[in-house]
């Protein structure tokens, strides 16, 4: 503004001229040693916000750690440090057991900071994180990217200790086809080769310790031959809060636990009908991490063929380490989606797809059925919710679907749904719109990652106001909020991704219904459901396999008894998810998996 005020005062006389530009010039100075102290106290505020992150995270305080780095990550051009508070927020999210929240941020640096001088050591995290969430081969493509020669003694330890429990054959066959100069690799196949009784694994065995100078002995093991029981034990570490219950009608603090047993009682009584024998031992942790390790003292407990719970996250490191200790096959949550509940235990595992594999079966699911390539990709502000949208997004574009829009929807900024898709831009004589901002059948589906009915009730409400032929796809707790008519989702033609769809009209559900009602005189709740769900494709996995059911439910899986079954993958979670939709009323499965 001083220069411009100058050149407009060059009419005036000498004197005033020269009066003026002295005060211009004296206010100039002035400002730039404003200006440039401003930018000193500034630096200084973010060196001391940093230095305080820094104590929080070396005092091993990762979750205050966390909240300190956060507003650092942010980028301005005063602040030094986003890359370090960067890298410091998702190692600080990777120590408190927050894997993919870190991964997030790991990967975020990489794509914002690609020249970054750091980026060895992101790279050497982000492929522990790989290897803890079984993703070996994204894991060992990062191996490759790190030149950091100190970083490889660690990096190779860590190969062998992860993939030695790796007990696939076809997993690491196609691992050593990725990497086939990974020796961490190779070795790993071969140990898993002799425990192979067929001659072509035998054959490669041979090979490969012919072409590497091995001992073949050394990697041969007798295959542990299956177990079965005449009973099975299935231990149930669940929250009934027994002290809280009374006689009474009402509904109780922990129903969903106690529906949930019920279910699963009514499961050993089905297979025992079966000739499959199940004896259930229930123990009522109360939600509380004492008493859970009190109940781990029990002695019965070792003699236990699977375990179940304690369902919520913060009570299962005991319960992880007992597992581990005593070789017990675990499931936290028969109703998770959370595959972080696995920890790195390998005997635990989900009973319940992924966020990310339901990601990609919708993926899958919508290639399949749209002509229309193009994708809008909508997700909540929730680590689940990114976790299921870029698993959606990356399967999305391997099927050859175009995903043209993501957005990341928070609860006060939902109303942009609405400008986006359902602005109009020319109407009828009735008011009614005729043309939208975002033409019609410009795109052909919208996948929705996110159970908040601030998000997903404007999406659907887009969409029938628009009148198009795009395809919405969502997910199955839709259908349980009662915020959108259920109707108004057969008139859209919304899918649902329904890991626990079953139908209503089978004969298997309706005699699943008639007996719990004869049982209890109520209806069956969800949770009561997936109770026995679980402990029916538990019990037949028992009968099938016997008690080291892991490597038949990877190759081979079971059928349910009301849902889709179960195969496991080799994130040991479940491959398996109906999607499903409204026909004539009534929710129909549209595949089948």
């Amino acid at each position: 503004m001083g220069i411009r005020l100058l050149k407009s005062r060059m009419s005036l006389g000498k004197s005033s001229k020269s009066m003026y530009s002295g005060r211009s010039i004296m206010n100039y100075v002035f400002l730039l040693v404003i200006f440039f102290l401003t930018i000193n106290v500034n630096a200084q505020d973010f060196k001391k916000q940093f230095k305080q992150a820094k104590d929080y995270f070396a005092d091993g305080n990762y979750s205050k750690a966390m909240d300190a780095f956060r507003p650092l990550t942010i980028y301005d051009r005063d602040n030094p440090y986003p890359e370090y508070a960067s890298y410091y927020y998702a190692l600080s999210a990777q120590r408190l057991g927050f894997n993919t929240i870190a991964k997030e941020m790991f990967l975020q640096i990489k794509t914002i900071y690609p020249q970054w001088d750091q980026l060895d050591e992101v790279n050497f995290w982000l492929f522990k994180i790989y290897l803890d969430q079984r993703e070996y081969f994204h894991a060992l493509a990062l191996a490759k990217q790190i030149k950091n020669n100190s970083l490889q003694n660690d990096i190779n330890l860590m190969k062998r200790s992860a993939l030695s429990k790796v007990d696939d054959v076809e997993t690491l066959k196609m691992l050593v086809e990725e990497n086939p100069q990974d020796y961490e690799a190779i070795r790993a196949l071969g140990f898993a080769l002799g425990k192979q009784t067929n001659p072509s694994d035998t054959l490669m065995l041979d090979s490969l310790a012919r072409l590497l100078s091995w001992n073949k002995k050394d990697f041969i093991a007798i295959k542990d031959p299956p177990v079965f029981k005449s009973k099975y034990r299935v231990a149930l570490l669940m929250p009934f809060r027994y002290s809280t219950l009374d006689p009474g009608p009402g509904k109780k603090k922990s129903q969903f636990a106690l529906d949930m047993y019920q279910g699963m009682k009514l499961a050993a009584d089905s297979l025992a009908a079966e000739g499959t024998k199940l004896e259930l031992l229930a123990y009522d942790t109360d939600h509380d991490a004492e008493t859970i390790k009190n109940l781990l003292k029990e002695e019965e407990l070792k003699s236990t063929d699977l375990m179940v719970g304690p369902l919520f996250a913060e009570d299962a490191k005991a319960v992880h380490e007992f597992s581990q200790t005593n070789k017990i096959n675990l499931v936290v949550n028969p109703i998770s989606f959370n595959l972080d509940l696995t920890g790195q235990n390998p005997y635990a595992f989900l009973f319940q797809p992924s966020h990310k594999t339901i990601g990609q079966k919708s993926a899958e699911l919508v290639a399949a059925k749209v002509r229309n390539k193009k994708c809008f990709v909508f997700y909540g502000e929730s680590p689940k919710d990114s976790v299921m949208a870029f698993g959606f997004i990356k399967e999305a574009k391997r099927q050859g679907l175009k995903v043209v829009y993501v957005e990341e929807v928070r609860g006060e900024t939902s109303g942009k749904i609405l400008d986006l898709l359902a602005k109009a831009t020319d109407f009828d004589e009735w008011k009614n719109p005729t043309k939208f901002k975002l033409k019609r059948d410009s795109i052909g589906s919208i996948f929705v990652a996110s159970e908040d009915p601030l998000i997903y009730t404007k999406v659907i409400n887009s969409v029938e106001t628009r009148g198009d032929s795009i395809l919405v796809v969502g997910q199955e707790s839709w259908l349980e909020d009662g915020s959108v008519d259920l109707a108004k989702f057969e008139k859209n033609k919304a899918l649902f991704a329904s890991p626990n769809f079953a139908s209503i009209v089978d004969k298997p559900y309706m005699a699943f219904r008639r007996n719990y009602m004869k049982l209890h005189g109520v209806i069956p709740s969800a949770y009561a459901q997936n109770g026995y769900e679980f402990i029916m494709v538990m019990g037949r996995a028992f009968k099938k396999y016997g008690v080291k059911f892991g490597s038949g439910l990877m190759n081979e899986g079971l059928d349910g008894s009301l849902a889709q079954g179960y195969r496991m993958l080799p994130t040991k979670d479940n491959e398996r998810v109906a999607l499903s939709m409204f026909h004539k009323g009534r929710l129909e499965a549209i595949n089948k998996p």
